[in-house]
């Protein structure tokens, strides 16, 4: 009988297992910006119904707005 494979919640598809070294660093970029500046800007957003066009010149000097990464 094979020995069944453990899940792993905090990364179901192993995507980590599968991503280069540059590719985690994009990821962490955008974690840490999405969590220290958009999270707190956005919940405000949308209790007021209102969007800061700040974010979007932000995103685009980080390069998340469509970004290319060559594989």
């Amino acid at each position: 009988m094979k020995p069944k494979a453990e899940f792993v919640w905090s990364d179901p598809l192993l995507l980590d297992q599968q991503l280069t070294q540059e590719e985690r660093m994009v990821r962490d970029a955008a974690h840490d910006y999405c969590q220290g500046k958009l999270m707190p800007r956005v919940l405000e957003g949308f209790r007021n119904e209102v969007t800061d066009p700040r974010i979007f010149r932000e995103l685009g000097e980080l390069g998340m707005l469509g970004p290319t990464i060559s594989s």
